[in-house]
């Protein structure tokens, strides 16, 4: 049998740890904070000299408001942890623009890169719990299945086997893997061109990029973070954690959490580090097909091609361009307007007389070695990185950001993070 991935491990781990946490970390006083129900934490540890108890309000920075730095800032403020989230509300935020299709069994990802994925999507509905403990209802996450489509029958068998054995080995969140021709294809989607058939994954979910940043930011809040607007920036010092500067505030914390995107180079560069990654933008199209209840469609992954994204008030998001090379350029173009439409209505010509609502661009921050960056940041005590998910932020965030919480809180580095180190 083959040995359980580190993905899977990690997502057992703290399934475990919530079991535990019920039974054995005291409860907290104050409202909106039952420690009993914490979950990921199993006791107070030691780094150096310092005890990491809940209760010893450790302060951490949060640079950036994305889903990397929501991610973080929410388990990190279940867990106790004095926060502060420094928001620069930067024009292009990947986050902005992304409709999330979590479902990587559908992927051509190997290696660790697909690890994380895979235990992304098996995390969500733990990160979709904790949220709603916390009060916090509204994320537009939805399970409502992923559909592969092609016309070539010989490559849809080659799809068909891969996610029917990456499946197997998810377990039930990734469902069932079937295959369906024409007809039905169109059943489930009807704007579909005729000669498509596919491959549907009913374990693929669907998410909102702003509406699940938002929740995770609001959660974070109910647990007593703070949100400061503004840029900010680093300001070193010979010895700890950098202070920071946000606004006209100048803030000081035990740790620091870069989560800055396609930014975070420019950030770390007063300090003479720079993550390998670069801004790549992405432009997706939001559409109404008026008098169509869209909620139930799946997401539709074409080979070669756009994806198409449904949500629930007839609106069909298409797209995305990867346009590397793109620098900090948050337009619409319009050879990227020309690209995100005319792949669309190759495979989806019922969208055509659909309604354009508005153009979304996005800045994802593209990792050179085609890892994400994540955890503490060499020779430069206090300060952690977590950037580079490229198009796979939405699924692979919530995830990272709870195992980057418990490094900073327990004072011990997971070995699931050994891969994205900086």
């Amino acid at each position: 049998m083959r040995e359980p991935s580190w993905g899977w491990r990690l997502l057992a781990a703290l399934t475990r740890c919530r079991r535990l946490s019920s039974q054995v970390v005291p409860r907290l006083q104050g409202p909106k904070r039952p420690a009993a129900r914490l979950a990921g934490y199993s006791g107070p540890r030691h780094r150096g000299d310092h005890r990491r108890a809940v209760v010893s309000r450790h302060r951490v920075i949060v640079i950036g408001a994305g889903i990397a730095g929501a991610s973080a800032a929410f388990a990190l403020a279940r867990r106790g942890a004095d926060v502060t989230i420094a928001d620069p509300g930067l024009d292009g935020q990947a986050t902005q623009a992304s409709a999330g299709i979590i479902a990587p069994w559908a992927s051509s990802s190997e290696g660790p890169f697909y690890d994380l994925y895979a235990a992304g999507a098996a995390y969500y509905p733990q990160v979709i719990a904790l949220l709603a403990e916390a009060g916090v209802e509204r994320t537009d996450y939805r399970r409502t299945g992923a559909l592969i489509v092609h016309a070539d029958p010989a490559r849809l068998d080659e799809e068909q086997a891969r996610a029917e054995a990456r499946a197997r080995a998810a377990g039930d969140v990734a469902g069932e893997v079937s295959r369906l021709g024409g007809d039905d294809v169109r059943a489930l989607v009807p704007v579909l061109a005729p000669e498509l058939e596919g491959v549907f994954i009913s374990g693929g979910a669907r998410v909102d990029g702003r509406t699940m940043r938002d929740a995770l930011l609001a959660g974070a809040e109910r647990h007593g973070a703070r949100r400061l607007p503004g840029r900010a920036r680093l300001l070193p010092r010979p010895h700890g954690a950098p202070r920071v500067e946000a606004g006209s505030q100048v803030l000081e914390a035990d740790d620091v959490v870069v989560a800055a995107g396609a930014w975070a180079g420019d950030l770390l560069a007063p300090l003479g580090l720079r993550p390998a990654v670069e801004p790549q933008r992405g432009q997706i199209t939001h559409l109404r097909v008026e008098g169509v209840d869209t909620s139930g469609w799946p997401s539709v992954l074409p080979l070669s091609h756009h994806y198409l994204v449904a949500f629930d008030d007839s609106r069909v998001a298409v797209g995305a361009t990867r346009e590397t090379g793109s620098g900090f350029d948050p337009r619409v173009t319009a050879r990227g307007q020309w690209e995100v439409l005319s792949d669309a209505f190759s495979i989806a010509p019922g969208l055509a007389d659909a309604t354009l609502i508005e153009t979304r661009v996005g800045l994802r921050p593209l990792p050179s070695g085609g890892l994400p960056v994540v955890g503490a940041l060499p020779r430069m005590p206090g300060v952690h990185v977590v950037t580079g998910f490229g198009a796979a932020g939405l699924t692979m965030a919530p995830i990272t950001g709870d195992a980057l919480a418990r490094a900073i809180l327990d004072g011990e580095t997971p070995a699931e993070l050994a891969p994205f180190a900086p």
